[in-house]
């Protein structure tokens, strides 16, 4: 009997440990965030007067099984008891591993063929750029790469931003972020 429990702890000691592991290895990263965001990542509007060029980004590592990806932008310090929803974009394809430098201005046409921009808490698709109240200090601002189990999520680009997290969450396989910060 210890025979036997002690091989089922060292079998799931293993198991846990492997896909430890591997979810450690997925990054994200970008040349264009360093701890602050720049005057490109803030928006053009809303009383900023930013560039709204989202970053360029990429990814690796993800974990085996992905069918796709999507990335948010979230920040969480937003004083609407709900945080603000800056950027989600969804059906990446499983072979694209990087986002091209404002790849969420829905006109231009850069974001990988095949992927959705959903609406933002702006109202509107695409990426919107950092606008923190005057004085509130510095704001989070999460940039979360998704490896998703499935090719589509099914939704829209008129998906709400909630409707949009709750299918990203049913779906991961792992997810990696990096964090930056801007105040005015």
């Amino acid at each position: 009997m210890k025979k036997i429990i002690l091989s089922l702890i060292c079998g799931i000691s293993f198991f846990a440990a492997t896909n430890f592991v591997f979810a450690e290895g997925f990054t994200l990263s970008s040349p264009d965030i360093a701890g602050q965001l720049s005057n490109l990542q803030v928006l053009n509007g809303f009383g900023c007067n930013g560039e709204n060029i989202s970053p360029k980004l990429s990814w690796r590592n993800a974990p085996k099984g992905t069918k796709s990806f999507a990335l948010t932008v979230y920040d969480p310090d937003a004083p609407t008891g709900s945080g603000w929803w800056h950027w989600i974009i969804f059906d990446i394809p499983a072979d694209i591993y990087s986002l091209k430098s404002n790849a969420g201005h829905i006109k231009a046409s850069i974001a990988p063929k095949g992927s959705i921009q959903s609406r933002t808490s702006f109202g509107e698709p695409g990426f919107g750029g950092a606008c923190p109240p005057q004085g509130d200090g510095p704001h989070q601002y999460i940039f979360t790469i998704y490896a998703l189990k499935i090719d589509k999520l099914g939704l829209k680009a008129d998906a709400t931003p909630a409707l949009a997290g709750f299918y990203l969450n049913q779906n991961v396989l792992a997810k990696a972020s990096i964090l930056a910060y801007y105040s005015r």
